[in-house]
C-alpha cells in the first residue's frame, strides 16, 4: 500500500520507511492561479510601507520582501489571511490591532 502526504507547500510526497520521497516537485504558480492575491498589490492598496505591513501582520519585514520578490510564497494561514485582506482590509487590520 502506498502512503502519500500533501505538504503545506503543495508538494506530494510518498512515505516509505519513515522517510519522505517527492513524487513531483510543485512549481510556484503565479498568484492568479493559486488564488493568492499579490502581496505588493495588497500592501500598496493599503498605502503601507513594507515595514508597516509586516508590523500589522506580525511577520518580519524580510518575509514581506521575500513574498513580493517571489523568493517565497505565502503558505497556510498567511495565505488565508492575505485572501481575507484582499476582500476586507480595514476589518482585518482593525481586528489585528486589537490583539
Amino acid at each position: 500500500m502506498q502512503r502519500l502526504r500533501l505538504k503545506a507547500d503543495g508538494r506530494i510526497v510518498e512515505l516509505r520507511d519513515g522517510q519522505e520521497f517527492p513524487l513531483a516537485p510543485a512549481p510556484l504558480a503565479p498568484a492568479a492561479e493559486t488564488g493568492t492575491p499579490e502581496v505588493r498589490d495588497l500592501r500598496r492598496r493599503a498605502q503601507l510601507t513594507q515595514q508597516e505591513f509586516a508590523a500589522k501582520l506580525g511577520v518580519p519585514v524580510e518575509t514581506i520582501r521575500n513574498w513580493e520578490q517571489g523568493k517565497r510564497a505565502p503558505r497556510g494561514p498567511a495565505r488565508a489571511l492575505l485572501a481575507v485582506i484582499a476582500h476586507a482590509p480595514e476589518t482585518v487590520f482593525a481586528a489585528l490591532a486589537k490583539s
